[in-house]
C-alpha cells in the first residue's frame, strides 16, 4: 500500500487539528467559568453567614448567658494565687 501526500489531505489534517484545539480551548473556558461561578456562590454564602453572625452578635450585645458547668467542653478549675513577698 502506497501512501501519497496530497494538498487536500494536508488541509484536512490541519483543519482537524485546528478544530480539536478550538474545541479543547472552548471546553477549558467553559470549565473555568463554571469554577468561577461556584467560587462566587461559595463566597456569597460565606459573606451571608458572616453578616448573620455579626447581626446576631450585635443583638446579643450586653446580654449575659449563664452556662451550666457540665455544658462546657473545656472544664477549667479556679486557681488561687498567692502573693510572693
Amino acid at each position: 500500500m502506497i501512501i501519497e501526500a496530497s494538498i487536500p489531505g494536508l488541509f484536512r489534517t490541519i483543519l482537524i487539528i485546528v478544530g480539536v484545539l478550538f474545541l479543547v480551548r472552548f471546553i477549558g473556558q467553559f470549565m473555568i467559568a463554571k469554577r468561577n461561578m461556584e467560587d462566587e456562590r461559595e463566597m456569597r454564602s460565606t459573606k451571608r453567614q458572616f453578616q448573620e453572625q455579626k447581626k446576631k452578635a450585635s443583638q446579643d450585645l450586653g446580654k449575659t448567658n449563664i452556662l451550666k458547668k457540665s455544658a462546657r467542653k473545656n472544664d477549667v478549675e479556679d486557681v488561687d494565687f498567692e502573693e510572693i513577698p
